[in-house]
């Protein structure tokens, strides 16, 4: 299971280490896409269309937002391997969208794993940490 939050450098050259215990999940090849909210996820091939299928809705004709979300990350994908030392490079235009500096992040969510900048990563988690107490209820209303 992808779990924790895992501190990492890129490089200048765009170059950065996959934390051991992330990468022993992903496997040997992984999927790099866009994700939201200017963060970029690394997905197990065998997760991938999994996933995909959870984001789109399956195998029912896609609408236009789905039709959207497609090209937003099955159009940023790149399929990467590892080297012998777990590092990847991150593609420019990866780079470039989720504002990534020398301090980024690694955070598991269970079925992928999102890569933030740290200041962005500090940021969003010290939101999410002021509202957890409401985000929970709205969820647990919604479930309801």
């Amino acid at each position: 299971m992808l779990v924790g939050t895992y501190a990492s450098i890129l490089s200048p050259k765009r170059r950065t280490a996959i934390p051991k215990k992330l990468l022993k999940e992903l496997g040997e090849k992984v999927i790099i896409a866009r994700w939201y909210e200017g963060a970029i996820s690394l997905v197990s091939q065998g997760s991938w269309l999994a996933l995909l299928k959870r984001l789109t809705g399956g195998e029912r004709i896609p609408t236009e937002p789905v039709r959207d979300t497609e090209r937003f990350i099955i159009g940023s994908a790149y399929e990467v391997t590892p080297d012998e030392q777990g590092r990847v490079i991150i593609p420019e235009d990866l780079v470039a969208y989720a504002r990534l500096s020398t301090k980024i992040v690694f955070v598991g969510l269970i079925d992928r794993v999102e890569i933030w900048d740290e200041r962005v990563w500090r940021e969003k988690e010290k939101a999410i940490s002021t509202e957890a107490s409401q985000i929970i209820e709205k969820l647990a209303n919604e479930t309801k």
